[in-house]
């Protein structure tokens, strides 16, 4: 059989050689169509700019919700922890109330020297107890009245006080924490009327002196 040799076969049936201008031309031609960009691509990117804003945009308003929310919520915990203190401080400051009775019977047995044995044993525990508590006494004689915590029941004039003064305290008051649960009961004392206080009394006896020196100096000259 003859070998053939036209048809593009060589001798040895080998396709023929193409031209050497015709492949580079359309590999080129190829890779050019690839790095072209994409008709519309300025469009898509600016559309996904936008999308990408308002996902921010969301985001925001999404944390500044959270962010509120929870501050709210602390607020929130805030108020049902002072109203829960309130509350139990009310409860504690009724119930001590109701004990001031007890309480002052045993400070009228103290003064009486009535206070022994098993007496004196309970009265010390429950004495003891409020304290824990946070049961105070207060009013004192000889302290300055003070009707935010004092109420006068008796009333008189005194030439040694200088201002309205506790002279006896006739049964104490009791607070706790910050709140009076009773105000003291007090006799009070007032300076007498037209009595001179002790600054006026000082100051017209260095007038006194000082008039005094003046005649002193004055006399021999008349003299």
């Amino acid at each position: 059989m003859s070998e053939e040799t036209a048809g593009g076969f060589d001798e040895k049936n080998e396709p023929a050689d193409v031209s050497d201008g015709a492949a580079p031309d359309a590999a080129e031609e190829g890779r050019s169509e690839q790095e072209r960009p994409a008709p519309g691509g300025d469009a898509q990117q600016a559309g996904l700019t936008a999308q990408l804003d308002q996902v921010r945009t969301a985001l925001g308003e999404r944390t500044a919700d959270l962010q509120r929310l929870q501050a709210e919520y602390q607020n929130y915990r805030r108020r049902v922890e002072r109203d829960r203190i309130a509350v139990k401080e009310l409860a504690v400051a009724n119930l001590l109330s109701e004990v001031l009775p007890v309480l002052d019977d045993i400070g009228r047995a103290r003064e009486h020297e009535e206070l022994t044995g098993g007496f004196k044993s309970v009265a010390d525990s429950l004495e003891s107890i409020t304290a824990k508590m946070g049961l105070e006494q207060f009013g004192e004689e000889g302290e300055p009245f003070d009707p935010t915590i004092h109420e006068a029941l008796m009333h008189s004039y005194a030439p040694d006080v200088t201002e309205t003064t506790c002279v006896a305290i006739l049964q104490p008051g009791y607070r706790f924490g910050e709140r009076t649960i009773r105000p003291a009961r007090v006799a009070v004392a007032e300076p007498q009327p037209g009595a001179a206080t002790p600054a006026k009394e000082q100051a017209g006896s260095e007038e006194d002196k000082a008039a005094s020196a003046d005649e002193e100096k004055d006399g021999p000259d008349k003299g």
